[in-house]
């Protein structure tokens, strides 16, 4: 039998963790019933899971246009390039739980275009894509097929920078072996 390596789960979480990470870990057992667990293998650095948790919250709760389903989207499109085992169970989770479908949840992990989208969604997840495998490629007439299906600049900013985030996460994820919780695979079900 193969040996366990360890992971990104074995750092150890600094003890006590602060009240306010505290705070944010009860807040999140509370809400989700889990800590989901890249904030416990961010904890053994309360500064970088600082860093962490205020990007992730700004760009997925913070002010947009974009809704927050719309945002777990393309979360999902990325990690499904990426091929990000904890971004696809955990952000599939969120989807089917934010879209009431299973089914769109399970289409955006396996292949997006062949989900039933509406045409801004399919540009929206286009550039996503394209973004994730061919960033250099990006030009003015992408960014005006956004803007031709009704985003606006703060949108294109918003839909770069959630892919840019979920392409480095889904680095990490996958370079340090990070598994999703296991309760993500029931959810929404």
């Amino acid at each position: 039998m193969a040996e366990m390596m360890p992971t990104a789960l074995d750092l150890p979480m600094v003890d006590p963790l602060p009240e306010a990470t505290q705070k944010y870990f009860d807040v999140c057992q509370d809400k989700l019933g889990m800590i989901p667990n890249v904030l416990r293998a961010h904890a053994f650095d309360i500064e970088k899971l600082n860093a962490f948790t205020a990007l992730y919250n700004d760009l997925m709760l913070g002010v947009s246009e974009l809704t927050k389903l719309e945002r777990e989207m393309i979360a999902v499109v990325v990690s499904s390039v990426n091929k990000c085992y904890y971004c696809l169970v955990s952000h599939g989770a969120a989807v089917r739980a934010l879209s009431g479908d299973p089914m769109l949840g399970e289409q955006l992990v396996m292949n997006y275009r062949v989900a039933k989208l509406d045409p801004r969604q399919r540009a929206m997840l286009d550039f996503a894509h394209k973004l994730t495998t061919a960033s250099a490629t990006i030009e003015e007439a992408d960014r005006q097929v956004l803007r031709d299906h009704g985003f606006s600049e703060r949108d294109i900013w918003d839909i770069a920078n959630v892919t840019g985030f979920f392409n480095m996460t889904n680095r990490v994820a996958s370079g340090t072996d990070m598994r999703p919780n296991d309760e993500y695979h029931a959810q929404a079900r």
